[in-house]
């Protein structure tokens, strides 16, 4: 298994901003691909102003590297859009398939 660790981010979007932040989330996909250290990177959607990220890395060298990153800066530009501050949470992979 190639991933180790992980990353949860959940984001609650302001009123009516939804749409706007998941254009942007899915926007940031390219950006994720550039990171050599991110194993894995997901943008989701649970609800109609739920969203969130979850990434994978091989090592902690990766997840500190992404969370200095463009798409981490990317998020402090979308306060705007966002009810709350980003929810993150540091997670370590027991299984994968």
């Amino acid at each position: 298994m190639s991933e180790k660790l992980g990353l949860l981010v959940l984001l609650e979007a302001k009123a009516g901003k939804g749409a706007e932040l998941a254009e942007m989330l899915g926007g940031a996909l390219d950006l994720a691909n550039a990171e050599a250290g991110t194993v894995s990177w997901y943008a989701f959607k649970t609800g109609d102003d739920t969203y969130g990220i979850f990434d994978t890395f091989a090592d902690d060298d990766g997840r500190k590297a992404h969370l200095g990153g463009k798409i981490a800066k990317s998020l402090g530009a979308m306060s705007e859009l966002l009810a709350s501050a980003p929810d993150l949470r540091f997670t370590e992979i027991l299984a994968a398939k």
